[in-house]
């Protein structure tokens, strides 16, 4: 067993295939994916599993250099990313730049993603790209 709390095989599969600047996004259960794009369904119902949930346990196995979100996220789904990213910079002593954007230029993004991680997140705009960094 994994020493580390990420259990999911397929998580565990993408983070290990990563290189610098690869990105992955965390999805709600509505986002569009492009069809070229490999999705990892973890939705199970609807909350089931939570979009931090996710973001909680990909926190414990990433080095991530930035992170992209839309403007229409709400102030409190905003506030309580930018919390988590300056935690995850926090532990792991790498700072995490993040960029906003448009709702629309975020899925034209994610066609050059490696993946999509589908959640059964249903609050509005509970994306996020995810750029890979390095260790060093």
């Amino acid at each position: 067993m994994k020493r580390t709390p990420l259990l999911n095989r397929h998580l565990s599969k993408l983070v290990a295939s990563l290189g610098h600047l690869d990105e992955i996004v965390i999805a709600d259960a509505g986002l569009p994916v492009p069809s070229d794009v490999a999705v990892i369904d973890l939705a199970v119902s609807p909350g089931i599993p939570g979009f931090f949930d996710v973001l909680d346990a990909l926190s414990q196995e990433l080095i991530i250099e930035q992170a992209i979100f839309a403007n229409e996220a709400g102030p409190d789904l905003s506030t309580r990313i930018e919390v988590k990213l300056a935690h995850w910079a926090a532990e792991t002593g790498k700072p995490i730049e993040h960029a906003r954007v448009s709702h629309e230029a975020f899925k034209e993004q994610t066609a050059k993603a490696r993946a999509v991680i589908r959640t059964g997140e249903c609050t509005p705009y509970a994306n996020i790209i995810l750029v890979s960094g390095v260790p060093f």
